[in-house]
């Protein structure tokens, strides 16, 4: 493999780890308004509002995430990243990409009532028996340039789904120019926020990718679907340390289908 290969992959995971890390939750109880029987008055509860939908919690989201039987072709296990995100207060240079660096730091949107999380990472391919070196090393680079997808999932009260959709898609194009993420003494420059291929699952869904600038003339294109299913989002982030990560769209697709 070349130095300059390695030199690139190696810096542009350095990048990409920053990204993730920086980046890799009443009426009250008298008398009033009941006849003396104990029963309530019919235009009391005529005019009450009807009760909030509650989300899921996480116990009832862990079930639904994808697994490795989901996903064959790639490696499933727990996202340490997504712990560590919330810890990093990373913030954007502008207001309304707030929803985009949260999904960049893969902070849960808006007020979740549950989350739950896990990554998908494509496994390489094996040279085959008897190749040469040079298909040997061959394999070897193309075992850097697995895509790595965090998958979560977040579960809303009432409208919150909707409202957090609502919220990262217009951020998608507020902040199409681009914008700062900056945590602690260390800043990421997002060159741009552009559409990806469009994805069709669940009740709405939006397919984005970002380019961000490695400070050496190199880039990183990172890819991001948001799913909406009822009172639940389902969001991917992929990355690839080669820099340019593919859309999961196995695992979008295998997430998708355990949503219904």
């Amino acid at each position: 493999m070349r130095t300059t290969a390695v030199r690139r992959a190696v810096l542009t995971a350095s990048a990409l780890s920053l990204t993730l890390l920086a980046t890799a939750c009443g009426s009250g109880s008298g008398d009033s308004g009941a006849e003396a029987d104990g029963k309530a008055d019919p235009k009391q509860s005529a005019s009450a509002p009807a009760a909030a939908a509650k989300g899921k919690s996480a116990a009832e989201l862990a079930p639904l995430l994808v697994t490795q039987a989901d996903l064959p072709e790639h490696k499933v296990e727990p996202d340490a990243a997504a712990k560590a995100g919330a810890e990093q207060n990373a913030a954007p240079d502008k207001a309304e990409c707030k929803p985009l660096v949260q999904l960049q730091t893969l902070v849960p949107l808006g007020k979740p009532a549950g989350t739950a999380t896990v990554a998908a990472t494509e496994k390489p391919k094996k040279p085959a028996e008897g190749a040469s070196v040079e298909d040997k090393l061959d394999a070897l680079k193309g075992g850097l340039a697995v895509t790595r997808t965090s998958v979560g999932l977040a579960s809303y009260d009432d409208k919150g789904a909707q409202e957090a959709f609502g919220a990262l898609k217009a951020a998608t194009t507020a902040c199409a120019g681009g914008y700062t993420v900056t945590q602690g003494t260390e800043s990421t420059k997002i060159e741009k926020v552009g559409s990806s291929a469009a994805v069709t699952a669940g009740d709405e869904s939006l397919a984005y990718n970002t380019v961000m600038d490695l400070k050496d003339g190199d880039k990183a294109t990172m890819q991001f679907v948001v799913v909406r299913k009822g009172d639940t989002l389902a969001t991917f982030y992929a990355m690839n340390v080669t820099g340019e990560a593919a859309q999961p769209k196995a695992v979008v697709e295998a997430q998708a289908k355990k949503l219904g």
